[in-house]
């Protein structure tokens, strides 16, 4: 079989070893001449502008999550009936242990790392991996009790056999409008994580997020509700300091708010699915820390509040972390990915808004009066007009509510200087 792998990134690459070592002919196709310049002695490799004649002699593509479905790799392989899978797909094809697979808008990453520290806890050999960072053809072909999957939309387009036995889906909100086109595609893409579970199998979802709602009516697995905010009939919720599950109530740790107790929620009832006992959930709930730019509390002076929640890229995102606190003065702005940013500028507890990136125009007219709004050209910027209408009680919140790509190479790197900009202002205001 010669399988022609598009996009030399981390599942790509992943994806094309995992592909020789089943006998596959490899040939690796990347846009980018020096993402491929560094594997042309390890496979065959193609790049530059796109050329159909690739697709000669081709059985299959295996496609990377940052090629979009409308690009004319994808078009050219559709169009000739030529299969074309996700990394995720070529990888659960061998792995012998069962999946749990985590998807949403928002959460996944936590949700994903959270589900592998309850299942080692509980004695399992369990190993986090997909989008969060190990590819999973990386360790497909390893020995695994568990094996817990972060999928994103982008990777379950394009499913064909993908069957976890545990599914969870936090959420469906607006998001990569730039890359599936419609909300509808989207969602659509998003439901791929059930399609092809039996009733046998659980779907584990957020009963108060009304996309996941409205998806999982069509699943054939049983459904397994939990909230953030609540005990959900014959789900799994908190209840004041502890998270009842099933028949047992464990104590929370110190990370509260409703999206990360519907995050631990969720882990929770994925672990209880392969038998952990609640001594080890709430052991894992007790070690449980978010990463980095997540809410991540800089610090405190005179009253105000300083937060980085950077990875807040969507609208959803953001207004999860806005509904959190009582006043907020919020930093948002940036590459906006076709998604309506107004419901930012109509938060209740947002009192003010600095407008940062290409979106800040956007967001400015969104604000029904000037007196809320101001634009910065810099986060160090930013930083010094919230600080002039911050006061006590305030929290200044950094979620942007769109992608950093226009001011930042990530996310993490907009959240650092975020962090040094505050610290900074502080520093030299000797508070």
């Amino acid at each position: 079989m010669r399988t022609l792998v598009v996009g030399a990134g981390v599942s790509g690459l992943a994806a094309a070893r995992l592909a020789r070592s089943l006998g596959n002919e490899v040939v690796v196709f990347d846009r980018d001449p020096a993402a491929v310049a560094s594997i042309a002695a390890e496979f065959p490799t193609a790049s530059g502008d796109w050329s159909a004649e690739l697709l000669d002699r081709t059985d299959r593509l295996v496609v990377s999550p940052g090629v979009p479905e409308r690009a004319p790799e994808i078009r050219d392989a559709l169009a000739i009936g030529l299969p074309v899978i996700s990394e995720i797909e070529l990888a659960a094809s061998v792995v012998d242990a069962p999946l749990v697979a985590v998807t949403g808008t928002n959460g996944k990453t936590t949700v994903t790392a959270l589900i592998a520290d309850m299942l080692i806890a509980g004695g399992l050999k369990a190993v986090a991996t997909g989008n969060i960072g190990t590819a999973f053809s990386d360790v497909a072909t390893e020995a695994w009790d568990v094996v817990v999957v972060e999928v994103s939309s982008f990777q379950l387009r394009f499913v064909d056999r993908f069957h976890p036995r545990v599914a969870v889906l936090l959420n469906i909100a607006e998001d990569h409008l730039d890359w599936h086109g419609t909300l509808s595609a989207y969602s659509a893409a998003k439901a791929n994580i059930f399609k092809n579970q039996e009733s046998d199998d659980v779907l584990i979802y957020d009963i108060d997020d009304p996309g996941a709602a409205a998806a999982v009516a069509a699943a054939p697995s049983r459904l397994v509700p939990i909230s953030g905010l609540h005990v959900p009939a014959g789900g799994v919720g908190p209840d004041g300091d502890h998270l009842v599950v099933g028949e047992a109530s464990v104590a929370l740790g110190d990370v509260r708010g409703s999206a990360f107790l519907a995050d631990q929620a969720a882990a929770a009832a994925a672990a209880r699915e392969f038998g952990v006992a609640p001594a080890a959930i709430e052991q894992a709930l007790s070690d449980f820390r978010p990463e980095a730019h997540r809410r991540t509390r800089v610090g405190e002076w005179d009253g105000i509040a300083w937060i980085d929640d950077s990875k807040a890229t969507n609208p959803h995102a953001a207004l999860a972390a806005v509904a959190d606190y009582p006043s907020v003065i919020l930093i948002a702005g940036g590459r906006n990915k076709r998604l309506d940013l107004s419901p930012l500028a109509r938060a209740a507890t947002v009192k003010h808004i600095v407008a940062i990136g290409e979106a800040a125009a956007e967001l400015v007219a969104a604000v029904e009066s000037p007196k809320r709004a101001s634009r910065a050209g810099s986060m160090g910027e930013a930083i010094e007009l919230a600080a002039a209408v911050a006061e006590a009680g305030d929290t200044v919140l950094l979620a942007p509510g769109c992608a950093s790509f226009d001011m930042f190479t990530d996310y993490g790197e907009r959240g650092d200087r975020f962090a040094e900009a505050v610290l900074g202002h502080h520093a030299r205001a000797g508070s």
